[in-house]
């Protein structure tokens, strides 16, 4: 039985990165201005970040039911017998639902996992199916293990400019303009369902050190419970220079990890704007 893995753009793996991990990725469709664009196809962070810069509309959405039937019959087709597909979290998106529907169209074929990740985590689920389907797992068991290791994951993400967030109704505009006044920083959580506020922390430097600090509590907790653990770096920087800088922070917090760091995806940056930081970390199916 040959699976194949195939997720979305929400993972922040680079549709050229998944070719040489064996991996499917559907672009995630974004609009600017109205203009339809797929995520990592015809729209790269680099530009998505320049629009969200100058402040133009910008709205995900999530694949169409013809966008999943299309990639997954080309899986199929292609020379594999069936396919696990992990979306972005149920929790952040109807997108998981949406390909339940249309996994009934392949029975025995199509397994849908959710996952409940994003971003660097929704990664670490990919990496993790790819492990066990080299081991001679089945998709329905494949499926099955992600979502028992579901809510063993975490993101963090540092708010730079907290006028997307009051842009997207997560704060009032009476909240931004104190917070931009005290030079409050907020760090958010992601963990599986939703995204929330975790603290409110003031200055740029601080929110930092207070975001390494959080994934370092969770790492020792997993070291505690014997649990082995990837952690990755993200971030929609505009610079350079503060991605080496955030990176390097990281690394000289976690020394011995190997850690990738990969831009926060449309679907998150849309929400927090660009220099945004963010750091995940998830216990690893090894066993």
């Amino acid at each position: 039985m040959k699976t194949a893995v195939v997720t979305d753009s929400n993972c922040g793996i680079s549709i050229e990165e998944a070719k040489g991990m064996n991996v499917f990725i559907i672009p995630m469709p974004v609009y600017i201005q109205n203009d339809f664009h797929y995520e990592g196809v015809d729209l790269h962070p680099e530009s998505f970040l320049m629009h969200l810069k100058d402040r133009e509309e910008v709205h995900t959405s999530q694949p169409s039911p013809a966008d999943l039937m299309s990639m997954w019959e080309k899986v199929l087709f292609r020379s594999f017998d069936e396919l696990v597909y992990i979306p972005m979290s149920s929790g952040l998106s109807g997108s998981f639902h949406t390909a339940c529907q249309m996994a009934m169209e392949f029975p025995g074929k199509v397994y849908v996992a959710d996952a409940r990740r994003i971003s660097v985590t929704q990664r670490h689920a990919v990496q993790d199916a790819l492990w066990l389907a080299s081991r001679g797992m089945d998709a329905s068991t494949i499926k099955e293990r992600l979502e028992r290791n579901a809510l063993n994951s975490v993101v963090f993400v540092g708010v730079d400019d907290i006028d997307y967030l009051k842009r997207g109704g997560r704060i009032t505009s009476a909240a931004a303009a104190m917070a931009s006044v005290l030079n409050i920083k907020p760090l958010l959580i992601i963990g599986g369902n939703r995204i929330d506020a975790y603290e409110k922390v003031r200055g740029q430097k601080c929110c930092e050190k207070r975001l390494l600090k959080a994934i370092q509590e969770k790492a020792e907790q997993f070291e505690r419970q014997g649990v082995s653990y990837r952690i990755g770096i993200a971030g929609s920087f505009t610079d350079e220079a503060d991605l080496a800088c955030w990176y390097a922070q990281a690394k000289e917090t976690f020394p011995d990890e190997e850690l990738v760091y990969d831009p926060l995806t449309c679907n998150i940056s849309s929400h927090v704007g660009p220099n945004s930081f963010g750091m995940g970390i998830s216990a690893k199916i090894d066993a």
